[in-house]
């Protein structure tokens, strides 16, 4: 996921149920993801953040979990 920081993405977890282990690690009911802070995406001058999240655990569970981030992603306001 690009502009949005590793922090904000382990807060959205935690308020769809999980529960932060570590920095980069979030535990829900039948679910458990990873945070990863990639390299900078770069176009020229510019340069977004990038974290990698990556979701294990039971299908529903997980498919729930990627609903509700992406309604909270949709929906937070740039910067």
């Amino acid at each position: 996921m690009r502009a949005v920081p590793l922090w904000l993405l382990r807060e959205y977890l935690m308020e769809l149920g999980g529960r932060a282990e570590s920095e980069d690690n979030v535990v829900g009911a039948s679910w458990r993801a990873r945070l990863t802070q990639m390299d900078d995406y770069q176009i020229g001058s510019l340069r977004v953040g990038e974290v990698q999240v990556a979701v294990v655990g039971d299908v529903s569970a997980i498919q729930q979990v990627a609903v509700a981030l992406d309604r909270k992603l949709a929906t937070r306001g740039g910067g």
